[in-house]
C-alpha cells in the first residue's frame, strides 16, 4: 500500500486525470497528502476535485500530450508523474504512443523520482487492435526513456460511476429482451479505487516498483453473459438474454454510435484477463475487492421501485 509518509508534499502530474480513472487516482493521492496538478485538454472537468484538497493542494494545466513543450510545462516542478491518456478514436499512436513517450522525456528531464504509466490488459504490438497496439508503442516508449517507470496493466474497471456497469444496468432496466456481445469473454474486472491504490503505492515506493510491468486485475473471472446475469439478478428483474454470434457483432461495433467500437470488441472477444506472466496486484500488497461486494446496493436505483423495492414486495 502506499506510505504516505513518502508522498506528503509531492508534487504528482497527473496527465489525463481529468478522466473517470484520473479523479479516483486523485482522491487517493490527495488522502496521501500529495499535491496534484491535473493536466488535460480538458481540466475544468476535475473541478469537483476542489472540495477534497486543502489550501494550495490542486491545480490545473491545460495540456497537449501530443505536444512535447506542453508536457514539459506541466511536469515542471513536479516530482513524480502518472500517464493515464488514452483514446479509442483519433491518431491512437500518436496520442497513446508517442503522448507516453513525451511524458516519460519531460519526467526524466525534471528529474522525477517515479513514474506511472498506464497501459492496459491485452496491450500487445501484435494486436488487431489499434488500441492495444498503441498501449504496446506506450509501454515501449516509456522503458526507452525513463526505464525506472512503473507500468500498470488494467483491465475494464468499474465503480458506481463508471460507464461500463451502469450502460449495461440502464439498458437492462429498459429492455426485457437483451442481445449480449461475447458472451463468453471472460472477465477480470477491477473495482477502481483498488487500481487507484496500485498507482499510490507505485509513487511511494519507487525502489520496489520501478522498472516493472505488473497486471493488476480483479480476484474472480467472469463472462459477459454472467455479468448480465448478476446485474439482472441484482436488480430483481427477469430478462432474457440472447448470445450474439461474433460476425453480427463485429458488424454492429463497426456501426457509426454504437456503444462497443471495434477496437473494443476485438479486445473484448480475446478476453480481458491477465496473462499470468507478470506480478499482480497482491504482489503490490493489495487485495482487489470483488463486484459481489457493491453490486446488489449499486442496483437499487434501477429497480422497479428503487429503495422502496423491498417494501412495495413485501405489502403486496
Amino acid at each position: 500500500m502506499a506510505k504516505r509518509d513518502t508522498l506528503d508534499g509531492k508534487l504528482v502530474t497527473l496527465f489525463g486525470g481529468s478522466g473517470f480513472f484520473g479523479t479516483h487516482i486523485a482522491q487517493a493521492l490527495l488522502e496521501c497528502g500529495a499535491r496534484l496538478r491535473i493536466a488535460s485538454r480538458n481540466p475544468e472537468k476535475a473541478f469537483t476535485l476542489k472540495p477534497l484538497a486543502n489550501l494550495g493542494q490542486l491545480q490545473f494545466a491545460r495540456c497537449d500530450i501530443t505536444d512535447l513543450q506542453s508536457v514539459r510545462a506541466s511536469m515542471h516542478g513536479a516530482d513524480a508523474a502518472v500517464n493515464l491518456v488514452g483514446a479509442f478514436s483519433g491518431n491512437l499512436d500518436r496520442l497513446m504512443g508517442e503522448g507516453a513517450g513525451h511524458v516519460a522525456q519531460a519526467a526524466h528531464e525534471a528529474g522525477a523520482s517515479a513514474l506511472v504509466q498506464i497501459s492496459a490488459i491485452g496491450a500487445d504490438a501484435g494486436s488487431a487492435s489499434g488500441y492495444a497496439r498503441a498501449k504496446a508503442l506506450g509501454e515501449r516508449r516509456v522503458r526507452e526513456t525513463f526505464p525506472g517507470a512503473t507500468i500498470l496493466r488494467p483491465p475494464i474497471l468499474f465503480a458506481e460511476d463508471d460507464e461500463f456497469i451502469t450502460m449495461f444496468a440502464g439498458l437492462i432496466q429498459a429492455f426485457p429482451v437483451m442481445p449480449v456481445f461475447a458472451p463468453d469473454a471472460p472477465l477480470q474486472m477491477l473495482y477502481v479505487d483498488d487500481a487507484a491504490d496500485a498507482v499510490a503505492a507505485a509513487l511511494s515506493d519507487p525502489a520496489r516498483h520501478g522498472g516493472k510491468l505488473y497486471e493488476i486485475a480483479g480476484p474472480e473471472p467472469i463472462t459477459m453473459m454472467e455479468l448480465n446475469r448478476r446485474i439482472a439478478k441484482a436488480q430483481d428483474r427477469s430478462r432474457s438474454f440472447v448470445p450474439v454470434p461474433d460476425g453480427i457483432a463485429g458488424f454492429f461495433a463497426k456501426l457509426p454510435g454504437s456503444p462497443m467500437g471495434t477496437d473494443q470488441w476485438l479486445m473484448l472477444k480475446e478476453g480481458n484477463m491477465p496473462s499470468g506472466k507478470y506480478p499482480g496486484l497482491e504482489d503490490m500488497g493489495i487485495e482487489a475487492r470483488p463486484l459481489s461486494l457493491f453490486l446488489d446496493r449499486w442496483m437499487v436505483r434501477y429497480r422497479k421501485n428503487g429503495r422502496f423495492a423491498d417494501k412495495t414486495r413485501d405489502t403486496i
